[in-house]
């Protein structure tokens, strides 16, 4: 199988170092989303796995050998990096049948990735005549072109409508489940949430987090029970007494943090308490994601406390 390892790997621009001894390693037969704030380095990271930048040291690998070491690169590496790079003149077909003879692949995959993609309608059609959705479907089928083993996608839902961003998700776990790469970059949170089973972490350059989903999320936030009651105040006690510290919200709904609901409903049971509602609150991607990166981001704005979905 092929992964992607990328080694103590910096990048400067005079004075700027925009990555900063970056190491990390992305799997076969998993989706890793790589997150963090504008300005994190994760632009670079891609350009450079992809030879478009050449680092200050350290490697960016692919199969353990360079982008531009591939002889034929596209049967090895897919990938979207801007949707606005095909030439507008040009009709989908056409562009897809270029890219595909520069890399010997068959002229049949134009085609299977124009139907895979949804465009087999309008692959007749210029490119400049194409809304941001459909240049992304396209760039998403030029990356499928040489059923490559390594897919590299950056911002993939950017432009799609629900259906379009529906099947990005679908095709993203699909390429992961036959063994694939996948490397996806992302600022919308709840989608990479929808598919990704690993994430990478950047900040300002440097590596913040390389773990399975649910791990980070956990291992930021801790998730919490919310419930209704008539009683506020007896159960109040008698949680504190059991070393709980419910905190009643504006809403009316007490939270207990690190607590589990069979717990609480078998202690206000016991006590006869009444309970009218009784969830449990687990964290966010957004929500660890945020707490993360505080203070990682170059340009951030005062935001309002998150609530936790239910």
């Amino acid at each position: 199988m092929t992964r992607i390892d990328v080694q103590e790997l910096r990048k400067e621009y005079g004075t700027t170092r925009a990555v900063d001894r970056l190491t990390f390693t992305v799997e076969p037969g998993r989706v890793t989303g790589f997150l963090g704030p504008n300005g994190a380095g994760k632009s670079t990271t891609m350009r450079i796995l992809l030879g478009l930048d050449r680092p200050t040291s350290g490697t960016a690998l692919i199969g353990g050998r360079r982008y531009a070491d591939l002889a034929e690169p596209l049967r090895t590496v897919g990938a979207l990096l801007d949707a606005q790079a095909a030439h507008g003149s040009r009709t989908a077909r056409a562009h897809l049948r270029a890219l595909a003879a520069s890399n010997r692949i068959p002229a049949r995959r134009v085609d299977e990735v124009l139907g895979q993609a949804g465009l087999a309608s309008v692959a007749g059609r210029r490119i400049k005549t194409f809304s941001l959705g459909m240049r992304q479907r396209l760039g998403i089928a030029g990356a499928l072109l040489g059923d490559p083993s390594v897919v590299i996608l950056d911002e993939p839902s950017n432009g799609l409508d629900p259906e379009g961003i529906i099947w990005t998700r679908e095709l993203m776990r699909g390429l992961a489940r036959e063994g694939r790469t996948v490397l996806v970059s992302s600022h919308l949170m709840n989608e990479t949430a929808s598919f990704a089973d690993h994430l990478v972490v950047l900040g300002r350059g440097r590596l913040l987090a390389d773990t399975p989903m649910r791990d980070f999320i956990d291992s930021r936030i801790r998730p919490r029970v919310r419930l209704r009651t008539t009683e506020g105040g007896r159960l109040r006690g008698v949680l504190l007494a059991r070393g709980f510290d419910p905190v009643q919200g504006d809403d009316g709904f007490w939270r207990v943090e690190g607590a589990k609901v069979e717990d609480i409903g078998r202690i206000a049971a016991h006590e006869g308490i009444p309970v009218l509602e009784l969830a449990m609150e687990k964290a966010t991607l957004e929500q660890a994601y945020l707490d993360l990166t505080a203070g990682q981001a170059e340009y951030a704005a005062t935001r309002a406390p998150q609530n936790m979905e239910a």
